[in-house]
């Protein structure tokens, strides 16, 4: 009999009240997500190049996110229970009446909650093991570029934690809300507590609150992008300071604009139920002005995280292509080990295109004037006149200083380089880049002593490497055809050979050797340093072992070779595993919390509004008996749903396109990084929207299903 009852009673619970079964799959699903992360394809992958920083992740901060998590889903359950428990007050009331004691009543409860629970822990776990497996197989497809293979993310851990994760906070949330609800009156159980009235306020302070409101936000607005970098940071906390104020004063004034409209409004005002929506609408936020300034802000945070996120996930994940990288391996050492050791049979398989490549910085000059060797003038002066016109030449504005990015025009990247690293430039000799080329199946370049190659790395040209390129191309081309020498090394003029191939010239991109002179091995070991010469010998795995084994499990058998020599090695694989985990931590967490705060923001309005309509229930029987028809009152209803969650949105997303342009300004560097973010980020807006939607028509069902419970006149 008692769980026939609690069963019954729980069974009623989940279909009519839609919102909270929903919220408690939802807190399943997330919870199962986070603590599955180990288990993702990405983080099993990089558990073997990077397993330090990735047992940080896990030990460190995935621990706070779940904490995080667990507390937002409190607040959930918190948020989902009580209103269930006030929309089952008259119930609860007359089970006390009828002799049923409090204990009694609070294990019943109990129990209908743990049948809930464990029916949400069903859908939630599926649904979690749903999105995991498709973040897990999307993610890899996006930033794995074929090395990461797909396998299960299925996690027993995760699944038992989340169970007991989620029961406790059931259990903490029916325990602290029961106590509450027991502590009313049994009349207050049964017919509720006195309204008690509501303050709307005047024409005069609530079109101040709006203008207040609107000038606060405006002024949060000028200062995200205009004093982003201020004082340290200090002038963001300023700015979100304001932005939450002026959200709260915007909010509650435009309600006044509602019932404006609603008094305006004469030639509609017999028309449906136009003016009571209006009313109702305009009495539903100056009550929960507060709740929807939160939702607002809390999906202004959704929107900003989910751009940040995926930003991260997109424009990283095209910068980690194989690109202009040839070798997969750099080792350096004792040369005499290395030789000894690259020439064993255990790794001759995986040893190919050996390339001894060695640089150094070039020499200053003993003594006399000047302080370089090199003379950079006439290349600086045809660099100099490819600027933009509103660019000057930063040698003649007195202090030179350059902030290098793809931001920037390739002409002044160029300059940079030069004036901060032309008096010692890097030196290669043409033979160790012609092993180089070789090896990546290009034409070796035959260069005499009066010649010399420019070398841009193409891995920190960023996004303007092509337009880069193709100026410096172009410039050398013309000066060779004219005959002019660009450049000159110890006074004797310097050819500039125009458009050889620029390749990576190691597997390790800790070798910072952004630009070089590539010239003749004489020129070479007659200029360079001694002092400051560096070998790093680079070779590449066999196309056949590739072609066998796959490109990572070769590297990693080649790194287990590699192991025992006490040699220092970098691989592809480290780098693009390195570059990877910074992808991954930063945007997995920035995207699970941005659609935590959503979900958190729908939840708040959706039960907002709920618990505002069941306070009202009884304007809606007085207008059956007006004679409304009840298609009338439904239809007032789901317009009333659409713009209560229409209002919040529509502030979030004005400012969040503010934040979004201030982010872009000051952390992306460049319209190109969001730009290549945009297919993923309209996949989250649609996402978002979705979200949204879901949680609406879960609102006007419920809200339409408690104006079906109202009686009816015979002929309605």
């Amino acid at each position: 009999m008692f769980f026939n009852l609690a069963w019954r009673n729980s069974k009623r619970s989940r279909s009519e009240n839609l919102i909270y079964f929903l919220t408690m799959v939802t807190a399943v699903a997330t919870f199962y997500i986070v603590l599955s992360l180990g288990e993702q394809d990405v983080i099993r992958f990089l558990g073997e190049i990077e397993s330090d920083a990735v047992d940080r992740l896990l030990t460190n901060l995935m621990p706070t996110i779940y904490l995080c998590a667990l507390l937002f889903v409190f607040f959930l359950v918190v948020f989902a229970n009580k209103y269930q428990l006030e929309c089952r007050s008259r119930e609860l009331g007359l089970y006390l009446m009828f002799g049923m004691t409090k204990p009694r009543l609070f294990v019943q409860i109990m129990a209908e909650g743990l049948i809930t629970s464990l029916l949400a822990l069903l859908g939630g776990l599926i649904c979690g093991g749903f999105l995991s497996e498709i973040i897990s197989l999307a993610t890899a497809r996006l930033v794995g570029h074929g090395i990461i293979a797909h396998q299960s993310s299925f996690s027993a851990s995760a699944v038992i934690l989340t169970m007991l994760g989620f029961l406790i906070i059931q259990s903490v949330a029916l325990f602290i809300l029961c106590g509450k609800q027991f502590n009313k009156e049994i009349h207050q159980l049964l017919y509720g507590e006195m309204a008690k009235k509501q303050r709307t306020g005047n024409m005069g302070s609530n079109l101040l609150s709006l203008i207040l409101g609107a000038a606060i936000l405006v002024l949060a607005y000028w200062i995200v992008l205009k004093h982003f970098m201020a004082a340290g940071g200090a002038m963001i906390l300023v700015a979100v300071i304001l932005g939450i104020i002026g959200t709260i004063f915007f909010i509650r004034g435009l309600a006044r604009l509602l019932s404006v409209a609603a008094a305006s409004m004469k030639r509609k005002a017999t028309h449906g139920l136009y003016v009571f929506t209006l009313r109702q609408l305009h009495e539903n936020v100056v009550h929960k002005y507060v709740s929807i300034s939160v939702a607002s802000i809390l999906i202004m945070l959704t929107i900003m995280l989910i751009t940040d996120g995926s930003t991260r996930i997109m424009s990283y994940g095209n910068q980690m292509t194989r690109g202009a990288s040839v070798y997969d391996f750099t080792v350096l050492g004792d040369e005499q080990i290395i030789d000894e050791y690259l020439s064993d049979e255990k790794m001759q398989p995986y040893v190919t295109a050996l390339n001894r490549m060695e640089t150094g910085t070039m020499k200053r000059p003993a003594s006399g004037g000047i302080n370089s060797f090199v003379d950079w003038s006439g290349l600086r002066e045809q660099i100099v006149s490819n600027l933009p016109p509103n660019v000057k030449d930063p040698a003649t504005q007195g202090a030179v200083s350059y902030e290098f990015g793809s931001h920037q025009p390739a002409a002044l990247n160029l300059l940079g380089r030069i004036d901060t690293t032309g008096a010692t430039p890097y030196l290669l000799p043409i033979s160790s880049y012609n092993r180089l080329l070789e090896a990546a199946g290009e034409e070796k370049v035959m260069i005499s002593d009066n010649e010399a190659v420019f070398y841009l790395n193409p891995d920190f040209s960023g996004n303007a490497q092509e337009v880069t390129i193709s100026m410096l191309d172009q410039i050398a081309a013309d000066a060779q055809a004219s005959g002019e020498a660009l450049l000159s090394i110890d006074g004797q003029p310097i050819t500039l050979i125009p458009a050889v191939p620029m390749k990576g010239l190691t597997a390790d991109e800790n070798v910072k050797i952004v630009t070089a002179l590539i010239v003749s091995d004489k020129v070479y070991s007659e200029y360079v340093n001694p002092d400051t010469v560096t070998v790093y010998h680079n070779f590449c795995i066999p196309s056949e072992t590739v072609e066998a084994d796959g490109l990572m499990l070769s590297i990693m058998k080649a790194r287990d070779l590699l192991k025992p020599s006490g040699l220092y090695y970098e691989s592809y694989l480290d780098n693009f595993g390195r570059q990877l985990f910074y992808v991954i931590s930063g945007s997995y967490t920035t995207l699970y919390m941005g659609f935590m705060l959503l979900i958190i923001a729908c939840a708040l309005l959706a039960l907002q509004f709920l618990t505002q309509m069941r306070e009202t229930k009884a304007r809606y029987a007085t207008l059956s008996i007006l004679g409304a028809r009840r298609e009338q009152m439904k239809h007032s209803i789901n317009q009333q749903v659409l713009w209560y969650f229409l209002l919040p949105l529509l502030l979030a997303c004005i400012s969040g396109a503010v934040g979004i342009y201030a982010m872009q300004l000051y952390l992306y560097s460049d319209t190109a990084k969001l730009q290549q973010s945009y297919p993923l980020l309209i996949v989250m807006a649609i996402v978002v929207v979705l979200v949204l939607a879901i949680y609406g028509i879960a609102v006007a069902r419920t809200a339409n299903r408690e104006i079906s419970k109202l009686n009816w006149k015979p002929n309605s």
